[in-house]
């Protein structure tokens, strides 16, 4: 009962239904997968709101998603991070060797996931801190274009016999003779009064320097060189860490500065940059940035099938296959992994691996890793309905982005219904025909239909250019008919 009474009511508006809402504007069909990874993604704002000890017990349902490339299985995984704002890295299982060998271990995606939250976190502070930062930047610059005047330092001797008690019998002795050896000095201003009028003028540098007045004026400032991280390969891996010497070197040597002339308007800018940097806290940065990655990470590992030896069993040595397997098992399943931030537990790090497994079946992993992706999606090959979709539908269209791209140059190029429909189902003849390559076929078909409009639209005068179906048919069915072109083109 004291356990229930802590459970918290999820607030968060990421409902499986809104996720997969989100993800139907970039991707279309795919239902299972979509809403797979909605409940995955739900389930750990979930566990957010349960008590500390038994949120701990609960590890995430990794997911495996099986289907030929180009059917949006990186999409998915890619806009579900963007969605939930989580780090989010993207692998090919066939970079990573077998511990021993020469080549990238797998904790080195971990540290790679470490590296974009350190930089997630690090974008976030920045814009947090971009108000004093200005202030500060806006400072140093008045420094640089109005110079504080340097006070006269004279030597008196009086003031130095002072401070060894002999200022009295020196003001006797030489009292006589003040009269005669007296120069005549020169007026003495009041501190307060200097200070006061070079407040004034720079109150009025400043109130120029926002309004801009003095954007295009050259100024001379100082700006501190950045160190740069040396890489140190250790026992863990070729790219274990990284030694920062100017973390290193901080308090114990001053920083170099160089001096650098440009416009003020630039200087503003790059000293607003170095001040925000100033006012980060790194440590603090590092702990939320390690503890996102514990939380939020997501981790997208594509071709697994490509490690999965056929049949289940190795005919030889081959360092970047069942070996790979193996040392990917205590990551997904569950370990520490040391990165230049601190200790990272990979327990609830989301795991979606990905591959055609055409050639081999998912059975064909070994089993402890089979245990570890409990939700398998299949991904269905795409119709000539779904690629005609995919090419107007998506935000992101091939057709949108050849439209805007061809605007550019004062044209209008507009596409028939019919016409992507021809499009789509001459793509879709490809695939069936040739390797299924997806809705990375359209790619291809795109650029053959539109070269010579590319190329041309400049030296013609602008107007509208339209897409029909027999434009269609004479520009692809060449390359869709003839074997011999079709082996040298996607």
């Amino acid at each position: 009962m004291s356990e229930t009474s802590e459970i918290r009511r999820v607030d968060s508006p990421l409902t499986p239904s809104m996720i997969i809402e989100y993800l139907n504007r970039y991707v279309i069909g795919q239902e299972k997968a979509k809403r797979a990874v909605a409940v995955a993604m739900r389930n750990r704002l979930r566990r957010r709101a349960l008590p500390p000890e038994l949120a701990n017990e609960i590890m995430p349902k990794n997911i495996l998603m099986v289907g030929p490339t180009g059917v949006g299985k990186t999409e998915i995984a890619r806009r579900l991070a963007t969605l939930s704002s989580a780090p989010f890295i993207k692998v090919e299982a066939t970079k990573f060797t077998e511990v021993g060998y020469v080549g990238r271990d797998v904790e080195s995606i971990i540290r790679d996931l470490t590296e974009f939250a350190v930089s997630m976190v690090r974008k976030r502070m920045l814009e947090t801190v971009q108000g004093p930062a200005l202030e500060r930047a806006e400072q140093r610059l008045l420094d640089a274009l109005l110079p504080r005047p340097e006070r006269e330092h004279s030597f008196s001797m009086s003031g130095f016999m002072g401070a060894f008690g002999g200022a009295e019998e020196e003001s006797e002795e030489d009292g006589g003779n003040e009269n005669m050896d007296a120069a005549p000095r020169k007026p003495q201003v009041p501190e307060n009064t200097r200070e006061s009028a070079g407040s004034g003028t720079r109150a009025r540098l400043l109130s120029m320097l926002r309004e801009g007045r003095l954007d295009d004026r050259e100024v001379d400032i100082e700006i501190s060189d950045n160190v740069m991280a040396i890489p140190v390969f250790g026992a863990a891996g070729m790219d274990s860490t990284g030694i920062n010497l100017g973390e290193i070197l901080n308090g114990v040597l001053p920083k170099r500065m160089r001096k650098r002339r440009m416009k003020v308007q630039e200087a503003l800018r790059l000293l607003q940059s170095e001040e925000a940097e100033k006012l980060i806290d790194t440590e603090a940065m590092a702990r939320e940035a390690v503890d996102t990655v514990q939380e939020d990470g997501i981790v997208f590992l594509d071709e697994l099938d490509k490690v999965v030896v056929r049949g289940g069993t190795s005919s030889g040595p081959d360092v970047s296959r069942e070996g790979v397997q193996r040392d990917l098992l205590p990551i997904v399943e569950g370990s520490v992994v040391q990165t230049r931030y601190g200790p990272v537990k990979t327990d609830h790090i989301l795991f979606i691996a990905a591959g055609a497994f055409s050639g081999v079946k998912p059975s064909d992993l070994i089993p402890e890793l089979q245990g570890r992706f409990p939700i398998r999606v299949e991904l269905e090959p795409l119709s000539w309905e779904s690629l005609q979709q995919i090419l107007t539908e998506p935000e992101n269209s091939l057709i949108r982005q050849y439209e805007a791209l061809i605007s550019t140059e004062g044209a209008e190029l507009c596409f028939t219904e019919e016409a992507t429909g021809e499009i789509a189902k001459l793509a879709h003849k490809m695939n069936s025909e040739m390797e299924d390559i997806g809705a990375r076929r359209l790619h291809t078909m795109m650029e053959q239909l539109l070269e010579e409009i590319s190329f041309s639209v400049c030296d013609k005068e602008a107007g509208k250019i339209e897409i029909t179906p027999e434009l269609v048919q004479e520009r692809l069915s060449p390359l869709v008919e003839n074997r011999d072109i079709r082996r040298y083109l996607l």
